[in-house]
């Protein structure tokens, strides 16, 4: 078991070295300047070299990534060429705001997803699994962004319960951020609704036609024992992959949905940081996204290695 612990993390070490990498190396690659995008009409002469010593960009591309790589490893993210503020503050209050959005739509997509794919299953092909699997199978087929309209002409333009777009700072307090995520919520939870569904489905089949559900049948077992304590737990594990990349993608941003509401999370920075050139910035959120679906990824697999002894066994 410890083996394969340290298999994993090695292997997500590695993953991230990779990714450290490929994200100097794609936004070195870019064309165009920073200080030129930075200085504007003023890009020239004095000011521009300056630009450049300044923020060691006459160093060269080796030197750079050493001095950047150097600096994630202490913990800082270097500074943002377009606003000239350190990127670790930049981030901090977006990340916030994001994990808030994640977490709410989490705490009510997936103990949602999993009820529902259970009744599906339990109920195939009757009325109650097809009405559930086409809701989600229309889920999965419409883009999140018409998702996102078709709520806010509902709630926002013809109920007028919520308001179309976030218009507070990003650095407000979450309860001025609370009236803003309901939306952005609900939308990112019937997206990620629709794939657990489908996956505990699929997986509450297979388990209630296996052998041991057949003989606890046969032994007398009540039913909803049957369901929550062996089929249930036993369906889990094959969908412990899809729920991490799940909330992988919930923690990157969502950057679609957070575009549509104009929320301020890490997501929209990231776009305004491409727009501006803002190359360090770009570089910092694209390494934290990645960080996040490492993680992830390496706690799915923990999980599986725990809760599956086959997996132990098998090497």
């Amino acid at each position: 078991m410890l083996k394969l612990i340290l298999q994993r993390l090695a292997m997500a070490l590695f993953t991230l070295l990779t990714v450290c990498v490929l994200v100097f190396s794609i936004t070195e690659a870019l064309p165009g300047d920073v200080c030129t995008a930075y200085l504007g009409r003023d890009a020239h002469g004095v000011r521009l070299e300056n630009c450049r010593q300044a923020r060691n960009l006459d160093q060269p591309a080796l030197q750079r990534f050493a001095d950047w790589g150097s600096g994630v490893l202490q913990g800082s993210l270097g500074i943002s060429v377009k606003r000239d503020k350190p990127i670790n503050d930049l981030v901090a209050t977006r990340m916030r705001n994001t994990a808030v959005l994640a977490l709410g739509a989490a705490v009510i997509g997936i103990p949602l997803a999993i009820f529902l794919g259970v009744i599906a299953a339990l109920r195939r092909d009757r009325p109650a699994d097809i009405l559930i699997s086409g809701g989600s199978i229309f889920a999965m087929t419409i883009p999140e962004f018409v998702t996102a309209t078709l709520l806010v002409l509902v709630f926002s333009i013809q109920l007028q319960w919520f308001p179309a777009v976030t218009t507070v700072r990003h650095s407000a307090p979450i309860s001025e951020l609370l009236p803003n995520i309901v939306l952005p919520m609900i939308t990112l939870a019937l997206v990620m609704m629709a794939h657990i569904l489908r996956m505990v489905r699929s997986a509450m089949i297979d388990v209630m036609a296996s052998d041991f559900v057949q003989m606890a049948r046969l032994k007398g077992v009540p039913f909803w024992r049957i369901v929550c304590v062996h089929a249930l737990p036993a369906a889990m594990l094959p969908t412990i992959n899809i729920i991490a990349l799940t909330v992988a993608w919930l923690l990157g941003g969502a950057v679609i949905i957070e575009q549509v509401f104009n929320y301020p999370g890490i997501g929209t920075l990231m776009i305004r940081a491409i727009y501006d050139r803002d190359l360090p910035l770009v570089q910092a959120i694209a390494l934290i996204l990645a960080s996040v679906y490492v993680l992830c990824n390496l706690l799915a697999d923990l999980s599986s290695l725990a809760l599956n002894p086959r997996l132990r066994t098998a090497r």
